[in-house]
């Protein structure tokens, strides 16, 4: 795509979505939709016993991909109705047929149930690359599944976990998420053909009140549009609270991205997982060394975006009034589509990090030895209590031990001298090597290990098996 300078762009359109989330968004599509729909209408009619011909069909589907964009513009220009203007300009192309496009309906025929394909469509690629993602970082979980880590409470060292389960924590909060959004896109519906205000008095109208008639031409646009039924009742819109349903979903796929994005911003500064860093990419202009995880802080900055979006079709619900309002459009217009394209873009970054993650253990098992000797006190007083100790006395002891050496640690920048300290104390009755002998990390990973391949062979392997066809997809950035 040539670059312009001379008016705003969207970065969507250069910098962060794909080609294929851009197109399902794009007036070709859209505009290619309408006619669809106006053929499936027609094709409906005319099963039903309304006076359209053969001939009018297949002239109707003869120019449903070729669209003369010029005569609609200038249409446009001139009646400021959109629906209205490809209406005759479709009807410039096909004479035979130009009485009976959208017979029997409004606007919101062509452009809600169009909407509602738009989103559909969406959502499918949302879902695609969303198990891709989640398959990832499936093999990253296994691959580090007893790696001992510090676990953070409070973002201060607790406990001992392991790379892989924290892993599972990111995998089990996208797993919701798809299974949200396939729920969501099993039950969406068609608007289907409803009318002015809902009621279908133009259908109960073209076919004498012959209510058969008219459910039947409903489900035969669904079905001819990949959908198994419409919504039972509407204004002149379906509810926008699908909308709302649907960036809500898009929120919480950012959401959980966020949270891994987040973790893995403070990983990196702890040096122990970073982003793929690619071999001629500057961290900083003016500090050369510096690797910043610029990948993982553009999901954070572009899920911020999606998430406070997702107010858009709340409040866009929450003010139309009875049958319908015009307040939606617009809006709609930009906040359905810049979320879709913002999550496309999340989901694109998180395909291109899950797939090049650098773990380095070395500076892991550095930071828990720094720490594990405060974690494991409990497991020396038990051992000195075997020896013949008194309890209540020795945690005093080791009380005072810890807070003289947690103040050297913070104070001095010392070393952490807390075993020495212990083996020193006679009141112990424990050496250093003894001591050392319980400062395996693995010995602290609790089940960290078998909660993670459990998680993964009950929930995640199934959810892959079936999706085997599209595992497997790349990202490569822009930026």
């Amino acid at each position: 795509m040539e670059k312009t300078y001379n008016k705003y762009v969207s970065p969507f359109s250069t910098r962060y979505a794909s080609d294929d989330m851009q197109y399902i968004f794009s007036d070709e599509k859209k505009f290619k939709t309408w006619r669809k729909l106006w053929i499936a209408l027609a094709k409906a009619e005319k099963k039903e016993g309304l006076n359209i011909t053969t001939e009018q069909i297949a002239e109707l589907e003869k120019f449903s991909d070729n669209i003369n964009y010029s005569v609609a513009l200038e249409k446009e220009r001139i009646c400021k109705h959109d629906v209205m203007s490809h209406i005759h300009a479709y009807g410039v192309q096909c004479p035979l047929a130009k009485g009976i496009i959208h017979l029997g309906a409004t606007s919101c025929y062509v452009g809600d149930n169009t909407e509602i394909i738009i989103m559909r469509d969406g959502l499918n690629l949302i879902k695609d690359k969303l198990i891709n993602v989640i398959s990832l970082l499936r093999n990253f979980a296994l691959k580090y599944k007893d790696l001992p880590t510090l676990g953070y409470t409070h973002l201060q060292p607790a406990q001992l976990t392991t790379v892989g389960k924290r892993t599972t924590l990111w995998i089990h909060d996208l797993y919701i998420d798809y299974i949200q959004i396939c729920d969501l896109i099993d039950g969406l519906k068609l608007l289907g053909s409803k009318g002015a205000v809902g009621s279908q008095a133009s259908f109960n109208e073209l076919f004498s009140g012959d209510i058969d008639k008219i459910n039947n031409v409903e489900l035969f646009i669904a079905k001819e549009m990949g959908f198994d039924d419409v919504f039972p009742v509407s204004g002149q819109t379906y509810t926008r609270k699908i909308d709302f349903m649907v960036m809500s979903v898009l929120s919480a796929i950012s959401q959980s991205c966020s949270k891994f994005a987040n973790d893995m911003r403070i990983l990196q500064n702890f040096k122990e997982i970073e982003e793929p860093f690619e071999k001629n990419q500057v961290g900083s202009s003016a500090m050369p060394y510096k690797r910043n995880p610029m990948r993982t802080e553009r999901i954070t900055a572009l899920s911020r975006y999606v998430i406070i979006n997702s107010l858009n079709p709340a409040f866009t619900h929450s003010n139309q009034w009875f049958e319908r309002t015009l307040d939606d459009s617009a809006n709609k217009r930009i906040s359905t589509a810049e979320g879709f394209l913002a999550v496309d873009s999340i989901l694109n970054i998180m395909i291109n990090v899950s797939d090049g993650l650098v773990v380095y253990p070395k500076v892991i098992e550095k930071r828990i030895l720094e720490e594990l000797p405060f974690i494991i006190t409990e497991n020396i007083l038990m051992k000195a209590v075997k020896n013949g100790g008194d309890r209540q006395f020795l945690h005093e002891k080791i009380r005072e031990h810890s807070v003289l050496s947690g103040r050297r640690i913070k104070e001095d920048g010392c070393e952490n001298d807390l075993i020495d300290r212990i083996s020193s104390d006679s009141n112990f009755g424990l050496t250093k090597e003894e001591i050392l002998g319980i400062l395996d990390p693995k010995l602290y990973i609790g089940l960290s290990d078998i909660q993670t391949q459990k998680f993964i062979e009950k929930y995640i392997d199934p959810l892959i098996d079936k999706n085997r066809e599209i595992i497997g997809n790349k990202q490569n950035l822009n930026v």
